[in-house]
């Protein structure tokens, strides 16, 4: 398949199923936000170095390497593009678990996703708009689509700063209902999301099947290069190996979920954006893993591996 051709691909989603896709991301993120608690923003001002230094890789070392990286791979606009949108968004909920598992400082980790899941309001569209506007190629579809900034903004308070703040004073003012519905709720909304993705898969699978093989390289280059940039800059900065574990897994493991939403309510799931916030999803569960295997089978002294609070 011409590489050129991903970006006239048009994944196919209803009205009906991005409101519910929406919904659904909603549900997630207020599933989460269940996990977390004021104590976790207040951890980051007594303790500012760690979070400081790995939300600056995630919001800034990442969105700026990312467009370096594509000027340098032969991709498509429209795979520029998904590229760049997945560095704006957020960590995702699988790292504070992944983090656990590689022995990294699972508090660290807690911390920078409600950070920067709060800061994604603003740092997801800003990031977007700039470095989406710097690359030429990208520039075009940015302004094709007329995305305004402010509109992406309202998009994440909906579906993302709502939850998030419903979600902490549940965990706050109503703790024992926190307690009880945190399983199951996580689980059934992440089911619910499995099942959009898959119906989202299965009309659009010629497709996937066309688009992948070009994707596949750019994704795996992307993802260990947030990977690699997190644990860099957390070792350059000093931190200890434990803290540089939970950085490297925060800034590796992006909200590509909210990726998804946003390709397919601004760019009318344009193939190459969709395509790799798509695989993204997937792969970074695969890498994310590795390394937390790899990292568990090499202890280092001192380590007092802690539960996620």
């Amino acid at each position: 398949m011409d590489a050129a051709a991903v970006d006239q691909i048009s994944l196919n989603f209803s009205k009906s199923g991005l409101l519910g896709l929406n919904a659904v991301i909603g549900l997630m993120m207020y599933g989460m936000a269940l996990d977390m608690k004021l104590d976790d923003f207040k951890r980051v001002l007594r303790s500012p170095k760690g979070p400081a230094i790995g939300l600056g890789a995630q919001f800034i070392m990442l969105p700026a390497f990312t467009f370096l990286l594509t000027l340098v791979l032969p991709v498509t606009p429209s795979m520029a593009l998904g590229m760049m949108m997945v560095a704006a968004c957020p960590g995702g909920n699988l790292s504070n678990l992944m983090t656990y598992l590689a022995g990294g400082n699972a508090a660290l980790s807690v911390s920078m996703t409600a950070v920067s899941t709060a800061a994604a309001v603003v740092m997801t569209p800003l990031n977007l708009s700039v470095w989406g506007s710097l690359n030429p190629a990208t520039r075009v579809i940015l302004r094709k689509v007329s995305l305004d900034p402010m509109d992406v903004f309202q998009t994440i308070v909906l579906i993302l700063g709502i939850p998030l703040v419903l979600g902490i004073a549940t965990s706050r003012f109503r703790p024992h209902l926190a307690d009880r519905i945190r399983k199951p709720f996580k689980t059934v909304s992440v089911v619910i999301f499995c099942l959009f993705v898959a119906a989202a898969l299965a009309a659009n699978w010629h497709n996937f099947l066309r688009a992948i093989g070009l994707v596949a390289v750019g994704v795996f280059l992307h993802n260990a290069l947030a990977l690699t940039l997190g644990y860099t800059a957390a070792r350059l900065f000093g931190l200890p190996e434990r803290d540089r574990r939970a950085v490297a897994i925060e800034v590796g493991i992006q909200n590509s979920a909210l990726a998804l939403v946003l390709i397919f309510q601004f760019f009318a799931g344009l193939g190459g954006m969709a395509i790799i916030a798509g695989w993204w999803g997937i792969w970074h569960i695969i890498s994310g893993l590795t390394m937390a295997f790899f990292w568990s089978r090499r202890p280092f002294p001192a380590v007092q591996e802690e539960a996620i609070p």
